[in-house]
């Protein structure tokens, strides 16, 4: 007996090698954007990664870990929670009670209050176990609180053995917090620049120029508010930012910078090898894209009542209250494809009004999940991030609701979105974004064009990998980030009249607020990182 043991425990131990030769010589590159897709974010290419599509297999082998007692999982999303949760969440729950005896319960922060209740739920150590995590939901920041769970090789090597397999190890490196690792990064690449996204109907009834420069979208802008009563001319994102939302366009892009953390005022050059830091709110260019801010004020490009606006911008462009908006390409483009699905009486089209500037990448904690660190059950919580990444079931259900009712395969690599597709959207299922993704086949072919544009021109810079270690400056980067929202952001929304004033009361402001102190960390650290490269 003890013999027949030993051989059948070496008869496994030679197919798991063997399954790891053969995924491991796939050449899975997490940060090369590729074909568009309709999630939130524009999905990165699967052509050369690992085959996941017969992955209908459990996370982890029921034979080695113990699943006989059913366990209850509970997760925080951010974003609405979906109209048709109920039904297509019980279809879920099926399927992994028979893979691993678990059920998942969501909860769902809202867009318009997410920021607020996000690091609440982890600082009254709430009781779940699994919650959505992304550099922009301050990822960084929760896992030096210790809101997250570190996960060890040993636990994503038991109970995650197909992510392990597939997943590239820069992903791996890009989601580590001073060495160690609190996320299962997304398992695609993506591209964030911004677009945007405008009426072409109206650009077209009063003869406008194209829209592919800053100048012409403010003539866009400006015709609106004199012309179009009851429309807003733009509508940005609601959220606690700390920037304009045209600020990604109209400031990183246009001027080729990065910005290491849109809750700081810190930037570097990307053509600049030394990564010298400095602060937007000092330069030049800042202090121009104010004017022109200034000038779209005073032309009604905004709703007066913009900084305590909830409104949803993208549920005001589908019901034309207004004529444009910034997001992503895959946002966007999704959006694109509804209006047209639903027959909307509204041309639509996207501006990219940076053209031929540089276009850089997502590092793959863009989207990601992580474990509560109070989790009772992280075991069966790795496990079922196994199967929502590689298990084609359940991620086709996590991410695009029920066959038949939401949508319907086209082929393998595509999809048609149904009439109930808008009742499973909107939320952050993208974590799960992997090989398995597929591509909605009514997604605008000129969004497809621009992020093909894209890929061929990607730029990639020294610092691309670069992650801020806040512990020694937590203090001041909190007050900081309070001078950012109560001084630059009526600033840059032209609600203070004296420009030359309100830009010298914000530095002063954060001077006091300790701005220096961040720099001079942040770039120590920059120092460092550079010179082990």
């Amino acid at each position: 007996m003890l013999k027949k043991n030993r051989l059948i425990m070496l008869a496994l131990v030679l197919t798991f090698v063997m399954i790891l030769s053969a995924c491991g010589g796939g050449n899975n590159n997490a940060n090369t954007p590729a074909k568009a897709t309709s999630n939130t974010e524009v999905a990165g290419d699967a052509t050369n990664a690992p085959d996941a599509t017969n992955t209908s297999e459990p996370a982890a082998d029921p034979n080695t870990i113990d699943t006989s007692k059913e366990v209850k999982l509970k997760m925080i999303f951010v974003g609405p929670k979906p109209v048709d949760y109920d039904s297509v969440f019980a279809e879920i729950n099926k399927k992994l009670k028979e893979k691993i005896n678990a059920t998942l319960e969501g909860e769902f922060l809202d867009w318009s209050d997410w920021a607020q209740k996000y690091p609440l739920k982890l600082a009254a150590n709430e009781d779940f176990d699994l919650i959505y995590s992304a550099n922009w939901a301050g990822y960084n920041d929760q896992a030096l609180k210790g809101g997250f769970l570190e996960l060890t090789d040993e636990l994503i090597t038991k109970y995650m053995p197909q992510t392990k397999a597939v997943m590239s190890d820069v992903s791996w490196d890009q989601a580590k917090v001073n060495g160690k690792l609190y996320m299962v990064p997304q398992n695609r690449g993506e591209s964030v620049e911004k677009l945007i996204l405008y009426r072409e109907d109206l650009r077209k009834k009063y003869n406008l120029p194209e829209i592919n420069s800053p100048e012409t979208y403010a003539t866009y802008l400006k015709t609106i508010a004199e012309k179009e009563k009851g429309i807003t001319p733009f509508t940005p994102e609601t959220g606690d930012w700390k920037y304009h939302n045209l600020d990604r366009v109209l400031l990183k892009q246009q001027s080729e910078w990065n910005m290491f953390d849109l809750d700081l005022p810190f930037a570097f050059k990307l053509t600049d090898e030394t990564g010298k830091v400095f602060n937007v709110y000092e330069t030049q260019e800042f202090k121009d894209l104010l004017v022109y801010y200034k000038d779209l004020a005073d032309n009604n490009a905004w709703s007066k009542n913009v900084l305590n606006s909830k409104n949803d911008h993208q549920a005001d462009f589908k019901a034309g209250k207004t004529a444009s908006i910034t997001h992503n390409n895959g946002t966007l483009g999704a959006l694109m494809a509804l209006m047209r699905q639903e027959n909307s009486p509204y041309e639509v089209a996207l501006a990219d009004i940076n053209q031929g500037k540089k276009k850089s990448v997502a590092i793959s904690t863009q989207n990601g999940t992580s474990i509560h660190a109070t989790s009772k059950n992280v075991e069966r919580s790795l496990m079922l991030i196994d199967l929502m990444q590689n298990d084609k079931e359940l991620h086709d259900l996590m991410m695009y609701g029920i066959s038949g009712v939401h949508y319907e395969p086209v082929g393998d690599t595509k999809y048609k979105a149904l009439d109930k597709n808008p009742n499973f959207t909107g939320f952050s299922n993208w974590n799960f974004n992997s090989p398995l993704n597929l591509d909605n086949e009514a997604f605008p072919q000129e969004a497809n064009d621009l992020a093909k544009g894209w890929e061929a021109n990607v730029y990639h810079y020294a610092l691309e990998t670069f992650v801020f270690d806040n512990s020694k400056v937590k203090t001041e980067i909190a007050n900081v980030g309070n001078v950012m929202l109560r001084y630059a952001i009526p600033l840059e929304y032209g609600v203070i009249k004296d420009i030359d004033k309100g830009l010298a009361d914000l530095n002063k402001q954060l001077k006091s607020a300790g701005v220096d102190k961040i720099q001079a960390e942040l770039q120590a650290q920059i120092d460092a990182f550079l010179a082990n490269k």
